[in-house]
């Protein structure tokens, strides 16, 4: 888990879903990003159970898998802020 936090391109898109639920294409818009580097983070916070995946359609919705991750993600920015 914790190597999957360690990207600061993963962190951010675990930032972003802290405040909705999104698409890999409304991800990829928000992060200024490829939606096939995009993807590749989300596998890769998926296998760490970090978040969770649900089809709407055609599309895969992705959101923080828990309150716990949640959590996680909010202290870790809050940690970072007190150090700049």
């Amino acid at each position: 888990m914790f190597k999957a936090l360690s990207d600061p391109g993963r962190l951010h898109t675990l930032i972003i879903l802290a405040a909705g639920e999104r698409n890999v294409g409304e991800l990829a818009e928000a992060e200024h990003d490829r939606v096939g580097t995009v993807s590749a983070r989300l596998k890769v916070l998926l296998q760490a159970r970090l978040v969770k995946r649900r089809r709407e359609g055609k599309n895969a919705i992705y959101s923080i898998a828990d309150d716990h991750v949640f959590q996680l993600v909010k202290n870790a920015v809050a940690h970072a802020g007190e150090h700049h």
